[in-house]
């Protein structure tokens, strides 16, 4: 790929929540031209520091080349894209939709087929990382949809991150990603099971995850996990009620293709034991205080100041 073209597109973003809010910065300081919309617009404005232009509604977006969109679920982006004021309701409508929003396959469909009839070619790319993860410029995307579209808002992808993989038509990366997201599952379970049998047998957590981490099963996600997980801290960065959804979407996936998923299914019955002692809507490095109680182990804080692997 040739060099960044920063004004080859007129960009519009909507949605600047933590991880929208990372995203669209990131696009600003490679000096994009980006215009953005925010359901609460003081959440936005302070991206106009760096140059973006805050507008009143999505529709204001229409005329844009790109819009990218990342909302909090289905109904929203129903409402952002083809909902009364939404960006594909004008009488003219950007070139390329890409929603990075975590949403069910039936309401891309709907959106999809609005766009289609505006002319405008939509990309499913779904996101594996968080805010932390978008600052440090490590977020990755799972892209699906037109391939002459992929190949022209790429370049934006690689600015938000560290890369994208195209991964077929349609809305396949819908797909892909809830088979991330059960292995995401599947590895943190068996992550709090290791460190608890470790501390249990008196190494500390900081000690086997500093280990683990710098050994070939080290990753970026243990290593992004361990503060968490050394120092009980859950504040929330992915939920156990959303874990436990994207678990039964793959375990359901996994039936209809006869695929046998022993493992994920175990997973799948601590995610809801978890819920089922409160922990919901906190963050589902919890699993690790659920595994200690079931071991009989009083966890504590170790206090300790552990790199996320995310910086430096």
């Amino acid at each position: 790929m040739g060099a960044l073209d920063p004004k080859r597109h007129r960009i519009g973003w909507i949605g600047a929540g933590r991880m929208g809010f990372a995203m669209a910065r990131r696009l600003l300081v490679a000096g994009a031209d980006v215009a953005i919309w925010n359901r609460t617009r003081s959440k936005a404005e302070p991206l106009a520091d760096d140059g973006a232009v805050i507008v009143d509604s999505p529709s204001a977006l229409a005329d844009r080349d790109v819009v990218f969109t990342i909302v909090a679920g289905p109904d929203d982006f129903a409402e952002v894209t083809i909902g009364d004021r939404g960006v594909l309701r004008s009488d003219v409508a950007p070139r390329i939709l890409a929603d990075c929003t975590s949403i069910d396959a039936g309401t891309s469909a709907r959106v999809r087929a609005v766009a289609a009839e505006m002319g405008t070619a939509m990309l499913a790319a779904p996101v594996s990382g968080n805010a932390k993860v978008v600052k440090a410029g490590l977020l990755s995307f799972a892209v699906s949809g037109p391939r002459p579209a992929y190949d022209e808002v790429r370049p934006w992808l690689d600015v938000m991150g560290r890369g994208s993989s195209y991964v077929g038509e349609g809305d396949i990366a819908r797909f892909v990603k809830i088979c991330h997201n059960v292995l995401l599952g599947v590895v943190i379970q068996n992550l709090a099971e290791i460190t608890v049998l470790a501390e249990k047998a008196g190494v500390s957590r900081e000690a086997f995850l500093g280990f683990l981490n710098n050994s070939v099963m080290g990753s970026m996600f243990s290593r992004y996990k361990t503060p968490a997980l050394v120092n009980l801290d859950y504040s929330v960065t992915f939920t156990p009620e959303l874990l436990l959804k994207d678990l039964d979407l793959g375990l359901a996936a996994a039936r209809d293709q006869g695929v046998p998923m022993p493992v994920a299914s175990a997973a799948r019955e601590v995610v809801q034991s978890l819920i089922g002692h409160g922990h919901g809507s906190g963050d589902f490095a919890a699993l690790l205080s659920l595994q200690a109680a079931a071991s009989g182990l009083e966890l504590e804080s170790e206090n300790a100041d552990v790199p996320d692997g995310l910086s430096g």
